[in-house]
């Protein structure tokens, strides 16, 4: 049952006048629940919690976290039924996407679960030698950690998504501040957290969930001093926004957001001579995706121009007018589609391609295919911008030092992607792809960008503005080093010591001593 009530920490809470209701946008109205916005008092409370709930958490063994986020996973399977129905009223996603991104936040729970079992993710380091100092250094979590939930993935970057698994799974309790468009899914996926929380021993405290319509509430939970990292998936205005807040505290603190990518994708001629309806029909499936809702759609696909780039930017357009637009997420995120969209359609020295042309649903995404020359998207900044949404644009290059200058003029990003079927014809553009390797957090090679695979390599993050801090990932195991930071014990007792620096390694985790890697004891 949904209450419309702000979780602090165990406690169910609604001091607030402030209310709102959430959206269906396939049936174009409101949903039934109330909810009610967190107060300043109710923030202050949640993260005092937090704090307090962090001295004990911190404490507990690799085990005990990995069986607690288990627990999160087997809550939340056991309300699937209902968490899937509440998602899909809110988002209006399908059935199928639904499923997708429920499966991979149960299976990210336990990935990191996994993680912490085998237990080298501290990066243990032991430097001993006769006659110097002993120093042994190893990863802590920084403290509480507030979190963002993101409009377009209610599950999987939302209230139990890779911010919050990552930062339970380092030692840091988490606060989530809820997104207004899918507050109900966020108030159920937090009942499982907090009953698994309570299953397993966790402290009152180790997550809280607030919700809130406007900016408030995440200003003050920001500017909280207890609060020590933030997690932010979303627009970069409001990126940005956090960002300067978390600089201005007294005690500044890492802002690691997600901000948005156009997300390149290099047509070499090759893929083109070969696979050019191919690459058309999988091209005009992965801008419509989720109604181009994702961040690494691909807005922006780069060829040089000939008669087969000529043919595919037909076969695209075609294969585009053919699909039948989904419902976006909100009526305000349509309209910002819409207004993006106008911004940029309104600029000079584009040819359309082809949109599709039929009737539209309510707050439906009519997709849009625009190309231009590469002398134009170098003159105009416009046709750099982010559409979020099913619009992308095709730009003609002369040749490959216009592509490579078009690559270079480029903000960083999310994603590259190279199409390719030759290795002679790689060579010859390598310098191309260097620069778009200098450009992007993730290259790929004949497939399209989206879709992030959740594993240790994964790196889901970017040069700015796709995200605020291009070394950390937003997306696989590693996510987890954005909530720790390294403290090196000098000729420190053992019996102070952390276990995984400890001479004997009752843990039999993998560590570094004195540049060799090794299990062994000392």
């Amino acid at each position: 049952m949904i209450t419309g009530k702000n979780y602090i920490g165990e406690e169910l809470s609604n001091k607030g006048d402030i209310t709102f209701k959430t959206f269906n946008p396939n049936e174009n109205k409101e949903t039934e629940p109330v909810f009610y916005e967190a107060t300043i008092n109710e923030v202050d409370r949640a993260v005092e919690k937090a704090a307090k709930a962090f001295y004990s958490y911190k404490k507990k063994t690799d085990v005990e976290k990995a069986v607690f986020l288990e627990a999160i996973a087997i809550e939340l399977e056991s309300n699937a039924k209902l968490l899937k129905e509440i998602y899909r009223t809110e988002s209006g996603l399908p059935e199928g996407r639904a499923n997708g991104e429920f499966a991979r936040t149960t299976s990210q729970l336990r990935a990191f679960a996994d993680m912490l079992k085998e237990g080298t993710w501290v990066e243990a380091i032991i430097n001993k030698a006769e006659g110097k100092p002993d120093i042994r250094r190893m990863q802590i979590p920084f403290g509480p950690v507030a979190v963002f939930g993101a409009s377009n993935f209610p599950f999987a970057f939302s209230t139990a998504g890779g911010d919050t698994a990552s930062a339970l799974a380092s030692g840091s309790p988490v606060v989530v501040k809820s997104h207004p468009l899918h507050a109900g899914t966020g108030e159920l996926v937090s009942e499982a957290i907090i009953k698994a929380a309570k299953k397993t021993g966790m402290p009152d405290g180790v997550f809280s969930n607030l919700n809130s319509k406007g900016i408030e509430v995440g200003e003050w939970l920001v500017k909280h001093p207890e609060i020590k990292a933030v997690g932010f998936t979303g627009s970069y205005r409001a990126g940005t926004a956090l960002w300067k807040l978390a600089m201005n505290r007294p005690e500044p603190i890492p802002v690691y957001a997600e901000m948005g990518s156009i997300n390149p994708v290099v047509v070499l001629p090759s893929a083109l001579e070969e696979k050019a309806d191919f690459w058309a029909e999988q091209y005009a499936a992965s801008i419509t995706m989720g109604c181009g809702q994702f961040c690494t759609n691909p807005g922006l696909i780069l060829g040089i121009d000939s008669t087969e780039l000529n043919h595919f930017i037909q076969k695209l357009g075609e294969n585009i007018s053919k699909l039948v637009p989904t419902v976006m997420l909100s009526p305000g995120i349509h309209e910002q589609y819409e207004n993006s969209k106008s911004e940029v359609l309104a600029q000079p020295d584009y040819s359309a391609v082809n949109k599709f042309g039929g009737q539209l649903n309510p707050h439906c995404g009519r997709q849009e295919i625009i190309s231009v020359s590469g002398e134009a998207f170098l003159q105009n900044k416009n046709f750099h911008k982010e559409v979020f949404g099913p619009f992308s644009v095709v730009v003609k290059c002369k040749d490959k030092e216009q592509l490579k200058e078009v690559i270079q003029q480029l903000e960083g990003q999310l994603t590259g992607t190279v199409l390719n079927s030759g290795k002679k014809e790689l060579k010859e553009y390598k310098e191309v792809i260097d620069a778009l390797t200098e450009t992007v957090g993730r290259i790929i090679f004949n497939g399209v960008p989206t879709g992030v695979e959740v594993c240790a390599a994964m790196m889901h993050g970017g040069p700015y503005p796709a995200t605020s801090n291009a070394k950390f990932t937003s997306v696989g195991l590693t996510a987890v080093q954005r909530w720790v930071r390294p403290v090196a014990f000098q000729d420190c007792p053992q019996v102070l010591l952390p276990e995984a620096l400890k001479n004997e390694n009752s843990l039999g985790i993998l560590r570094n001593i004195n540049g060799k890697y090794t299990t062994d004891s000392l």
